[in-house]
């Protein structure tokens, strides 16, 4: 093992000044997030901190961020709505338009607006993502670079997996119907159950006494929740939970192996807040010497290597992102590849969703278990930029494979893990995307108010969760470029969910309520399908009796009365074909169907 090295929390922007203009739903969160590290700007006015997206005004359709200062050119980024041809305006319309309403609506059975700015947040993220990598290639010798980014590809990469999914060659393994969790105890007690292993999953259920031919029915759909955003379980499992205590049921799960968490409230998760930053950024006093920066190219991280030791969504997404900025990417396989290439449904052989996050990777098949397998790794992070794991808590260190461990063969490596919790959380659940949505609140505020909490069944931390993470590699390696020394970034599921509530958490603590009102961002029905006004337009739609009326027809008749309103998408297979993303979708060399990149460079 290797000795612990002198280590500082960096910032990569200080010395940088932040402008921004435009709505503070496009604006806000980015800036908050430069400032974070470490751009400085002029203070803004009271009355317009902390605000994201007002339901009820309308706003520009695109904001423009600028980063000048210490030497550098500005860096210049500009972010939309959509085309402005589209009608897609706000965040209802994104959701509506590029299949969220759609996913997150699955358990409830037809489409269900996200009481989150998701699309917004994430194209937040995307543009800060975009200003990091504009930087570092000026950094590495390249010109400026104007990179623009736009909440409706935002909603697509969001929806990427179920996207391909939909235009696998084959159909779903899992049936696709409304139902899934949360439970409910005997006394209310709304929870979240986890377990990776079927026998956890029936042990647990037989300590409950429910029916044999349930638990084995119960399994598959809950087994591919995370994939089809949907698990009709058998109606008999929710009656086994009604019929028992909160403490039998806990009982149960420890005894089972299996897990449970209690739902809790934003107000819960407020009092606990630490405060901190959706990642952080460690520099390394060792090994002071500038890595090499590689002629300029048209890609800022061309040149670069991403070593990434990923499993299902959150790190595979964040190195797929690096990679379609440019870097290469090299997976690390188990003996016999990631078994989830054969989740079907698939695209030639492969399954669909593991393309959506993992083409274009090169893959190399380690033991790492095996001390020759764990040379190998540390063979390839000597020559790698990035090293890149979401390994559970602990496993690096039991590998010989931490940070401190790889130093040794890269001193100036920027080694990134994306976890669950941070360790920032003490006694924290399992750290998968549905029992942190439960444990922290997010379950509460992505519905409305007249609907029960339920962590939505979309895997909105997985994803935001590998946003944030590359966020948090470009920052590392700007701090890299900037002073020659390593670096390590945390993020995690838990970053991603308190980015996502923090909305709610300042309208509460200012007066307001956490959760957004009766009826917030839910589609209205047409005579052939769904259709879903603007925030500012919402309940002026409402008052319209649209039910026996075509879809355009209905979209006609808001618009002749000064209301904007689209389509909701129900079948993601559309998107192909839609004009609000006329040439956007496109199929890879396998057949999958593949989202846009998020930004662009000029």
């Amino acid at each position: 093992m290797a000795s612990p090295a002198t280590t500082q929390t960096v910032r990569p922007l200080d010395g940088l000044h932040l402008d921004s203009s435009g709505p503070p739903g496009l604006t806000g969160l980015v800036a908050e997030h430069l400032r974070l590290l470490g751009a400085r700007t002029e203070p803004e006015p009271a009355a317009s901190k902390h605000v994201r997206s007002v339901p009820g005004a309308r706003s520009p359709r695109s904001a423009q961020i600028a980063l000048t200062g210490d030497g550098f050119g500005p860096q210049e980024a500009r972010v939309t709505w959509a085309d402005p041809s589209s009608g897609i305006i706000d965040e209802a319309t994104v959701q509506a338009a590029t299949g969220i309403m759609a996913v997150h609506g699955r358990r409830d059975g037809e489409p269900r607006g996200l009481a989150v700015d998701y699309a917004t947040t994430a194209a937040a993220v995307l543009t800060v993502q975009g200003l990091l990598a504009g930087l570092l290639g000026q950094a590495r010798g390249g010109p400026a670079a104007r990179v623009a980014t736009s909440a409706d590809r935002a909603g697509l990469l969001s929806v990427s997996q179920y996207l391909a999914a939909r235009g696998a060659d084959e159909g779903e393994a899992a049936e696709l119907a409304a139902g899934g969790p949360p439970f409910t105890a005997g006394d209310g007690t709304l929870f979240e159950l986890e377990t990776l292993d079927p026998g956890s999953w029936a042990a647990f259920w037989r300590t409950l006494d429910a029916p044999a031919d349930a638990i084995r029915a119960g399994w598959r759909p809950f087994q591919f929740r995370y994939a089809t955003a949907c698990a009709p379980f058998p109606q008999a499992l929710h009656t086994t939970t009604r019929a028992q205590s909160w403490q039998r049921i806990r009982q149960a799960a420890s005894v089972s192996g299996a897990e449970v968490c209690p739902l809790r409230t934003l107000a819960e998760r407020a009092a606990e807040r630490d405060g901190g930053a959706p990642w952080s950024i460690t520099s390394h006093a060792e090994g002071s010497r500038p890595p090499a920066s590689p002629p300029a190219a048209v890609r800022p991280l061309a040149g670069l290597t991403v070593l990434e030791a990923g499993r299902r969504i959150q790190a595979p997404l964040a190195a797929h992102l690096l990679g379609r900025l440019g870097a290469d990417v090299i997976r690390i396989e188990p003996p016999g590849g990631d078994p989830l290439r054969g989740m079907p449904p698939a695209c030639s052989g492969i399954s669909a969703r593991w393309l959506a996050l993992n083409r274009g990777k090169e893959a190399v098949e380690v033991d790492i278990k095996s001390s020759q397998g764990r040379r190998r790794v540390r063979d390839l992070a000597a020559g790698a930029d990035v090293f890149l794991h979401n390994w559970a808590p602990g496993k690096a260190a039991q590998l010989g494979l931490d940070r401190n461990d790889l130093a040794e063969v890269n001193p100036v490596l920027v080694y990134a893990y994306t976890s669950g919790w941070a360790e920032r959380l003490p006694g924290a659940p399992m750290g998968t995307d549905f029992m942190v949505q439960a444990r922290t609140g997010v379950g509460e505020a992505v519905r409305p108010a007249d609907e029960p909490p339920a962590p939505s069944l979309m895997t909105l931390l997985d994803v935001m969760g590998g946003l944030l993470g590359t966020e948090a590699v470009l920052a590392g390696l700007l701090v890299r470029e900037r002073t020659g020394q390593g670096v390590r970034v945390d993020s995690s599921l838990l970053g991603a969910a308190d980015v996502l509530t923090a909305p709610a958490m300042r309208r509460a603590a200012t007066g307001g309520s956490a959760r957004r009102p009766t009826g917030f961002r839910r589609p209205l029905r047409t005579a052939d399908g769904w259709i879903a006004p603007a925030d500012a337009c919402a309940a002026a739609a409402g008052a319209y009796d649209l039910r026996d009326l075509h879809t355009d027809e209905a979209l006609t008749q808001l618009r002749e009365h000064g209301l904007t309103a689209t389509a909701v998408t129900t079948d993601l297979a559309d998107l192909h074909h839609d004009p609000r993303f006329a040439g956007s979708i496109s199929r890879d060399t396998h057949g999958a169907p593949a989202v846009p990149d998020p930004w662009s460079f000029a």
